[in-house]
């Protein structure tokens, strides 16, 4: 095979390299998957390596099988090469020396996080633990303690100024019992046995590296300080070990990642040989020149630059919105106009730091008849946070609906378990009554009194809720709803899990009143009724626009993307730790560097927030990467950047299709917005007038209530049967007119 002609010179160095400790920076897009696949073939072909002597570690089994089908293809005997997960090597090697292991059999089961939640809870019950934060914490120590490779003791010596560490500790050594009472290890115990078998057991670790003599690590930034300790180890002997990485791509810093690992190796193994990536394939000069200018910043790093030999390409692009919806009209705009151009749906997508921003984006595109893909996620309308929160209005105007009611019994939490829901559900169904009436009636209930105590402050919060329901409007009882039930303060804002949880709520509350807004005569079962209808749209047909975070996109490439919600507090996340914006830096240069050929990044100058509109500071990072400068808005012309653009702004499009840029050094370039001129051609404007009847795809049968007033932006107000108003541009908008 020539390996010449198949690899740049810098790939070539690092696949024949084949002894002793190598580390490969591979910068975004720059063909590490090819290199890691080439070098094994190497070792195969060239350097005659049995094929079952190298070990090759990914971090999902996608990849696993991605690399081992590209293997099969260029190697002979490549199916003898052991390709896996760190989770799943470890799990065959436990299975195959189990009889080291003592207290476990090879047969043992590896327990989900569904299954060990299950011996949490009977443990903090039997120790008397109900403060939920102590439990989470409980939860959360015992997951530091496996990836941080310490023991408990270590742990609580080093947190002995915390009260809880001695029933920590109790709480620790029960549910590792229980584990091995069961024959059973979780997920961070494959790890954490694996490597005391091989630290503390010479037999075992020399059967091992007699079997393996070349190791390799792909996505080595990702690596925790266990994963870094076990192929220290396996590569002890030989010091044959190829980590390949990319520190301006770590991004899961919070799961436990160490980007530390990284500059350790070259510590640890100190004839390592270094070599960089930096071509890459993917992506135009244009958004790789922003690629740097903005991971220059971070300090953490190895020094590495990207380039590449594809086009110049177009013009990085930033749209200041003036408000999220604003922000999702000229994306969705945008993606109408590139599609009409030729660009496939599934070669676009929107990322964002939260996924509490997708709603406008989903909605925007339900309104256009767009299809799109919630990759990685769930539908806004279907997570657990928003079901629960609209569980209370189901539970108020449908007193039968007993689903939505075991929704809401423990939510926000109040320490009702599984076996109280039992006891309640067990009573409803013996006398045929409804949950509803048992809880409005638990004094008088065969239940234990501290049951009793918990449910008589959900009753209250319900019967007030049912007294007030017909005497406020939809928005102010939803939001009254969400102040009495307390909701927003049981998420924990300085964790980020539950702080995107809180801005879906958030999001959800701004839904309500832009509906109410909408539809001012409607019910809260009309919201209820349309929220149903609209989350039952399918419309994931495969080729459609992907929606997602940037966690969930790492590892994706697209034509066009557009990186939304570009603001101080959203991206970055509020952060006081300069690791933390280090991380959020590196998360804004893996969005950047998805992009293939066009990048357009959005922020809104305000977004409804918390029960209010508030304005929004720019994030810093369209100022690292020169897209943005501080109050040079004026009026309708406004400068950001280097270039001068004027334009009907402030009347939401109304402009020409074309918009001139012009810099500083009176260069200008060509930006097509998403105002296309292409209207449908079998739409006859001549039947505009108020009172059209029109149908929609999606929305059904609907009567045009309101015209826009300028002509050339055929933007009309339309009341639907089942959808209530919304506004529609008949120039993108999937509309008919009925006869």
């Amino acid at each position: 095979m020539d390996y010449v002609s198949l690899l740049n010179n810098e790939q070539y160095q690092a696949v024949t390299c084949t002894e002793g400790p190598v580390l490969v920076s591979a910068g975004a897009g720059s063909g590490k998957t090819r290199l890691l696949t080439y070098r094994i073939a190497y070792l195969i072909t060239e350097r005659h390596v049995p094929a079952q002597k190298i070990l090759a570690i990914t971090f999902t089994n996608k990849a696993a099988a991605e690399m081992k089908e590209r293997i099969l293809k260029i190697a002979t005997d490549g199916d003898l090469v052991t390709v896996c997960t760190f989770h799943s090597f470890c799990a065959r090697m436990l299975r195959a020396y189990a009889s080291f292991i003592p207290g476990y059999k090879e047969n043992f089961s590896i327990f989900s996080e569904v299954d060990s939640n299950k011996i949490f809870k009977d443990i903090f019950k039997e120790m008397n633990i109900s403060d939920e934060q102590t439990k989470d914490n409980f939860k959360h120590n015992i997951s530091t303690i496996k990836n941080e490779n310490m023991t408990v003791e270590e742990f609580v010596h080093i947190y002995n100024f915390d009260r809880s560490m001695t029933e920590f500790e109790k709480f620790y050594r029960a549910y590792q019992a229980e584990l091995m009472k069961n024959n059973a290890m979780d997920f961070d115990d494959l790890l954490v046995n694996f490597y005391n078998l091989i630290a503390n057991n010479s037999e075992v670790l020399d059967s091992i590296q007699n079997k393996y003599s070349y190791f390799s690590v792909d996505e080595f930034q990702d690596t925790n300080k266990l994963q870094y300790d076990i192929i220290k180890l396996l590569a002890s002997r030989t010091q044959n070990l190829l980590i390949v990485g990319d520190e301006d791509q770590s991004i899961y810093g919070w799961r436990g990642a160490n980007i530390d690992n990284i500059f350790q190796f070259t510590k640890d193994f100190k004839d390592a040989k270094i070599f960089k990536l930096e071509q890459n394939y993917r992506s135009t000069k244009k958004i790789l020149d922003r690629a740097n200018l903005i991971i220059k910043n971070n300090k953490n790093r190895l020094d590495k630059k990207l380039f590449t030999e594809n086009d110049d390409g177009t013009d990085v692009f930033y749209y200041p919105a003036m408000s999220e919806t604003d922000e999702a009209d000229f994306v969705v705009r945008d993606i109408i106009s590139k599609h009409n151009q030729g660009v496939p749906y599934h070669e676009m997508a929107i990322l964002m730091r939260l996924n509490a921003l997708s709603r406008a984006f989903e909605e925007k595109l339900l309104t256009y008849n767009i299809p799109h893909i919630m990759y990685n996620g769930f539908k806004f309308f279907e997570r657990a946070e928003i079901k629960n929160v609209l569980a209370y209005l189901t539970a108020i105007v449908n007193p039968s609906d007993d689903v939505s009611f075991l929704r809401i019994i423990n939510f926000p939490k109040r320490g009702i378990g599984d076996t109280s829901i039992e006891k309640i559900s067990q009573i409803a169904i013996t006398s045929k009554r409804s949950i509803k009436d048992v809880i409005m009636n638990c004094e008088y209930e065969v239940l234990p009194k501290p049951l009793k105590d918990k449910l008589i402050p959900l009753r209250d919060v319900l019967k007030d809720l049912q007294d007030n329901i017909d005497k406020l409007g939809v928005y102010e009882f939803f939001t009254y709803m969400i102040n009495k039930t307390n909701i927003l303060n049981s998420f924990d804002k300085e964790n980020e899990q539950e702080y995107e949880r809180l801005l879906n709520i958030n999001s959800l509350v701004n839904s309500v009143r832009e509906f109410e807004e909408n539809n001012p005569t409607a019910t809260i079962v009309d919201y209820l009724e349309n929220v149903t209808l609209s989350s039952q749209m399918d419309m994931d047909d495969g080729n459609g626009v992907v929606i997602a975070t940037v966690h969930g996109a790492k590892g994706l490439e697209f034509d066009d993307v557009y990186v939304v919600g570009c603001e101080e507090k959203i991206f970055p996340i509020s952060r006081d730790d300069n690791d933390d914006l280090e991380e959020e830096r590196r998360l804004m240069y893996v969005a950047i560097t998805r992009a293939k050929k066009n990048l357009v990044l959005t922020s809104s100058s305000s977004r409804y927030m918390y029960g209010k509109r508030e304005y929004s500071v720019k994030s810093r990072f369209l100022y690292e990467l020169d897209l943005a400068r501080e109050r040079e808005i004026n009026s309708n012309n406004f400068v950001y950047n280097k270039y001068q653009y004027t334009n009907t702004y402030k009347n939401n499009y109304n402009g020409d299709n074309m918009n001139t840029i012009k810099s500083n050094n009176n260069q200008s370039f060509n930006y097509t917005f998403s105002r296309s001129t292409v209207e449908k051609k079998n739409l006859d404007l001549s039947k505009l007038k108020l009172g059209a009847k029109v149908t929609h795809p999606k929305f059904g049968d609907g009567v045009i209530t309101e015209i826009s007033n300028n002509s050339s932006n055929h933007t009309v107000k339309i009341k639907f049967d089942k959808f209530g108003e919304k506004m529609l541009s008949l120039d993108y908008a999937p509309i008919e007119f009925k006869e």
